[in-house]
């Protein structure tokens, strides 16, 4: 038994996020109110993390994680900012969607709690994100540099666009859009799973300039898209009124931010995977 994987600074962090994940969707369920699918999306991010994180806790605790056909600092890098990712998106679109003003019910006390509890968990993930990542020159574990950060990143900002796109099929330049997300979130999404996978070492090629190479292509195709996107989904057409939360217009706007949030991913990733390789 290693019961450092519990008394460290890392594993402190992971018992909280443990903690405070189960808070959140137990006070949630408490209530039965999280229908549709951004309840649905809100109880699933809480369950997951809860479920993975006390998984990796476990194993580290009976030191049963070398036995796994896997890279074990990978994955939990990838993990731990993933879960970040998603218990702060979870704590933004939970209070949203389903908590009105005046908040005075018991029903609406338990999920400002929630609320509460969901924002502290996405700290808990973010300093185990900020303590596991890989010092200058480390490059032991390439999930836990900033650029292997900035894949997961871009991967799931690529999850939210699509979860948004509607309408798109009228326009070429939209569909070229789409298909430019689409090829960068399966290419990095591959990346990542090679990484953790330990199957990189088989690609016949230099795999740090290779990345460079793809961070590159990514960056001029997601450029295009940021001009694109905008242009041929609100030329000539005015915001509808009333838009509601479903509305294509507010849809359209989000997948304007993300692209843009995207684009600066992939140019910070790209500076830093050229400073890695060539510096």
């Amino acid at each position: 038994v290693n019961l450092r994987a519990l008394t460290s600074w890392v594993g402190i962090a992971r018992l909280f996020a443990v903690v405070l994940s189960c808070l959140a969707f137990s006070l949630v369920a408490s209530t039965g109110h999280f229908e549709g699918p951004y309840g649905t999306w809100c109880m699933f991010t809480w369950c997951f993390c809860f479920a993975v994180t006390l998984m990796v806790l476990l194993l580290e605790l009976l030191e049963l994680y070398p036995l796994l056909p896997l890279s074990w600092d990978d994955f939990t890098s990838a993990f731990s900012m993933l879960a970040a990712l998603m218990v702060f998106t979870s704590s933004v679109v939970f209070p949203a969607t389903f908590i009105s003003s005046p908040c005075s019910s018991n029903q609406c006390a338990r999920q400002a709690v929630a609320t509460t509890a969901s924002f502290l968990c996405f700290l808990a993930y973010a300093v185990e994100v900020a303590l596991t990542r890989a010092k200058p020159g480390d490059i032991s574990s390439f999930l836990s540099t900033v650029p292997g950060l900035l894949k997961v990143f871009e991967a799931y900002v690529a999850c939210l666009i699509f979860s948004l796109l509607d309408q798109y099929n009228r326009e070429p330049g939209l569909v070229w859009c789409v298909a430019v997300y689409s090829i960068c979130f399966i290419i990095t999404l591959l990346i990542i799973i090679f990484t953790i996978g330990r199957c990189l070492t088989y690609i016949p090629c230099p795999l740090e300039k290779m990345l460079v190479g793809y961070n590159f292509l990514a960056l001029l195709m997601y450029l295009t898209t940021t001009v694109l996107w905008p242009l041929y989904s609100f030329r000539g057409r005015s915001r509808p009124d009333p838009c509601d939360r479903n509305c294509w217009w507010n849809k359209h706007l989000g997948v304007t931010f993300l692209t843009i949030f995207n684009l600066i991913a992939y140019l910070v990733d790209l500076v830093y995977s050229t400073r890695m390789v060539f510096v």
